[in-house]
């Protein structure tokens, strides 16, 4: 559901210590629940909002809604879903070196919070600039508030995993309550209404921090890593020269004097992206001075990270192709009542809930039988698993393209598939970058992995625009190449994980801290 970037980015500063004994939230750090929260209230605003995009830009321009094409509106939310994701690079180097974690999650709330605003009023030229404040909020606070969360905890306090799984069930019941809450307002009020209430959650996360931020005490109120006041000047003349071009950009295509093919330049970014990720890995490996296990570590590394950019190329069909099945193909009557579209996004977000525990446990029990698969084993599972979801909607859009809607319950099963995948794949792939990566380029290797999020959210967004609503009987046909173009990205995995798994077993047993491949 979410990858939580950052999670495992300068998570403790040296010879911070908390006293064991300070039990203010369920037995952690009183900060923690500050960064509960917020996160949740976070969350609630960007999953609420970000179902209901490809359906307002898609809808009609007499219903209210952008008027867009299938292809031009799910290229647009693959960049919108890109680049929330890769502005957390800029981000957490802002909050390194300029501004310090807290005043991060501070402004880019603030900045987040004027986006859903622009996203209520009913206009065309704020809803992009909307868009575009999201993107810049969400990318100061994201990476920043999951490193706040490790920074309560001192070096080897035990408490920390705990820690994080209760900021993860944040995450998700912040989702859940978005869901339900602006997928019941977009159908009983109208869209701007379910964007207006996004808001208003960005701004209780927002008061709430305020109020509490002194729970935190102190961590992360100065940089971890500051410039020298020439490197300050030098980056706010950098900054604030790249915001005046944004805002220049942004009013010659409002204003027509630039015209943007939505596709064309989604395909653009997508490349561009990948080929940043190929050339940064490459020149890792080849220059960084790296022994030989290290370049083992970084060849089972880039396994997983093939495995990230399949699994959410696929995983985000979720907020567009699958989106728009569900409201235009399926029985959403139940009774008397009509199940608002964004409610069946919310099935992710309970299965999370109720599958974590059980899949915690998994991998302990198989560690302790001496079971443990390798991180490359474990990603193509996770890919194979979340490819046959897309199995289930061939016979679902089959159902569609006989003319009949489908049950509800086929969407159901196939997010139920894709929360399994997700849960032996995403936790597991922090997990790698974190242990197979060089230790003296660990937070970099860091911000090279999310640029897999960055690269499969883009290309999900072309994939769903191949769905052409008026030509149904191509849909089970569509879905069918994406289970076998996934299944088959899993296989080969898989095959090259059987060779890799010796080298992670080597680099395990000369880590003395390594923990099982769970984390």
């Amino acid at each position: 559901m979410d990858t939580s970037i950052g999670m495992n980015q300068a998570e403790t500063k040296a010879g911070t210590t908390h006293s064991i004994s300070q039990q203010s939230f369920f037995g952690h750090p009183a900060g923690l629940s500050t960064l509960f929260f917020t996160e949740m209230w976070e969350r609630m605003s960007y999953y609420g909002m970000r179902a209901l995009l490809v359906l307002f830009m898609t809808l009609s321009l007499l219903d209210g809604g952008l008027g867009l094409t299938v292809a031009s509106a799910t290229a647009i939310y693959g960049l919108y879903t890109g680049a929330v994701y890769f502005m957390g690079l800029p981000g957490g180097w802002i909050a390194d070196r300029l501004i310090g974690g807290q005043r991060a999650v501070w402004y880019g709330g603030i900045i987040i919070t004027c986006g859903h605003i622009l996203l209520a009023i009913p206009s065309d030229s704020t809803f992009f600039i909307g868009l575009l404040f999201v993107v810049v909020g969400t990318g100061l606070l994201k990476p920043n508030i999951g490193a706040l969360v490790g920074q309560l905890y001192g070096t080897n306090d035990e408490r920390r995993d705990a820690g994080y799984t209760l900021y993860y069930m944040g995450i998700n019941i912040g989702s859940i309550i978005g869901y339900l809450v602006c997928g019941w307002l977009q159908v009983n009020m109208g869209y701007h209404w379910a964007f207006g209430a996004a808001a208003i959650g960005m701004g209780a996360g927002l008061i709430q921090f305020r109020l509490t931020h002194i729970k935190l005490e102190g961590e992360g109120t100065a940089p971890s890593q500051p410039l020298t006041r020439n490197g300050r000047r030098t980056s706010y003349l950098g900054l604030g020269a790249a915001v005046a071009a944004m805002a220049l950009l942004t009013y010659l295509v409002l204003d027509g004097q630039i015209i943007i093919n939505p596709v064309l330049l989604a395909q653009y970014v997508a490349l561009t992206i990948a080929a940043v990720f190929v050339a940064y890995y490459v020149s890792m490996y080849l220059f960084a001075k790296l022994d030989s296990e290290e370049k083992k570590s970084l060849g089972a590394l880039f396994l997983v990270c093939l495995a990230s950019i399949f699994f959410w190329a696929g995983f985000e069909q979720a907020g567009s192709s699958l989106n728009l099945f569900a409201r235009d193909y399926t029985d959403r009557i139940i009774g008397d009542f009509e199940l608002p579209t964004a409610w069946f996004q919310s099935a992710n977000s309970f299965f999370i809930v109720i599958l974590s525990p059980f899949f915690a446990a998994l991998w302990i029990n198989l560690s302790k039988r001496l079971i443990n698969p390798s991180y490359g084993i474990k990603c193509a599972l996770g890919l194979v698993i979340m490819a046959l979801g897309f199995i289930v909607m061939f016979f679902a859009a089959q159902v569609a393209a006989s003319g009949m809607q489908a049950a509800p319950y086929w969407l159901v099963a196939t997010y139920f598939l894709h929360t399994v995948g997700e849960l032996c794949l995403s936790p597991v792939a922090l997990s790698a970058v974190s242990k197979l990566s060089p230790k003296r380029f660990a937070g970099q290797m860091m911000g090279v992995f999310t640029l897999t999020y960055s690269i499969g959210n883009v290309v999900a967004g072309l994939i769903a625009g191949n769905f052409d609503s008026e030509n149904i009987q191509q849909m089970p046909s569509l879905y069918m190449q994406i289970a076998l173009t996934t299944i088959g990205a899993g296989l080969v995995i898989l095959f090259f994980a059987v060779f890799t798994n010796s080298w992670e077993k080597l680099i395990k047993q000369q880590d003395p801290e390594a923990e099982p491949a769970s984390a």
